[in-house]
């Protein structure tokens, strides 16, 4: 077995692929994917800026989702393969520290997104002839400010808290990144109140914004289906179904891990789950949107011939 040294204040990642010709085929596949996230996610943020019939609040908010999906990958996946491939499992203190601030802002920035991204689409269904003026271009900002500031504020709290607690534990996190419930796990005092204050934070940062999306597009159904016309129904449901996709794959793997009671968290089962948040979703989100979006295809035609 492996020792650590535990004079150190560096934590050791024990990583997700096992060191075999598998873990080097699920090497490539990530690699693969985190190709595909940045192509993407850059692609949509160029489009959105340079083509101006993509200057609405839908799309404003769509480039800020890209850009955290952007940060979201590259936080995490560039360390974990550096650290298969070198076989050094170390990450310091401070590279601890800064990569979980940076998850923790974009899972509470990116949450609060989303709910925004929801309630514009609810506004300008239900309340088409109010659309300019309760999703104006001030509005969207404020949104999109509000969430940064919000998701900032809300990770460094935790971040504040994960780097002076004790550690008198092996330094060994099970995870393939910094994730604030592998680091509880290690300290050597009692964190039951900081627990019940991640329970709290993920309520307020991803539970609350997904029942606020859920009563929006109970809403914006209803209202679709007393459409007459048959095609602004089909794009409806179209744009409807894009987003709620998005949300199903962001929301329901963060619920199951930050949500549940630690004693009945399985390291294994963490990292998989960690895996559709972390890396799946940030490749997926600009494929659904722009497969599924004519707008951003006729964008793509103009600006790429």
């Amino acid at each position: 077995m492996e020792k650590w040294n535990q004079t150190s204040n560096d934590f050791i990642l024990l990583g997700l692929l096992p060191p075999s010709q598998t873990g080097m085929l699920l090497l490539f596949l990530i690699l693969l994917v985190f190709f595909l996230a940045s192509v993407g996610n850059s692609t949509m943020i160029f489009l959105i800026c340079m083509d101006s019939r993509l200057h609405t609040p839908m799309y404003f908010l769509l480039s800020q989702l890209s850009l955290m999906d952007l940060m979201y990958i590259s936080t995490i996946v560039p360390k974990m393969i550096h650290n298969f491939l070198s076989g050094h499992k170390g990450i310091s203190f401070l590279g601890c520290g800064f990569q979980n601030f940076f998850f923790v802002t974009m899972a509470g920035s990116e949450g609060l997104l989303l709910a925004s991204m929801a309630y514009d689409r609810y506004v300008a269904i239900c309340h088409p002839l109010h659309y300019p003026n309760l999703m104006s271009r001030r509005m969207c900002v404020q949104m999109i400010i509000g969430s940064w500031i919000l998701g900032s504020i809300n990770s460094s709290a935790h971040t504040a808290y994960i780097l002076h607690i004790p550690y008198c534990r092996s330094r060994a996190i099970d995870h393939f990144f910094c994730d604030v419930p592998a680091m509880v796990s290690l300290a050597c005092m009692d964190t039951w109140d900081y627990e019940y204050m991640v329970f709290v934070s993920t309520s307020l940062f991803l539970l609350r914004p997904f029942l606020g999306i859920t009563a929006s597009y109970g809403r914006v159904l209803l209202a679709v289906y007393h459409m007459r016309s048959k095609e602004g129904r089909k794009k409806a449901f179209t744009t409807c179904s894009t987003h709620l996709t998005v949300v199903t794959f962001y929301y329901a793997p963060f619920v199951n891990t930050y949500l549940r009671p630690r004693n009945v968290h399985s390291p294994a089962q963490d990292k998989i789950l960690a895996v559709f948040y972390t890396i799946l979703t940030p490749m997926l989100n600009p494929i659904i949107y722009s497969l599924r979006n004519k707008e951003v295809l006729g964008a793509m035609k103009r600006l790429f011939g």
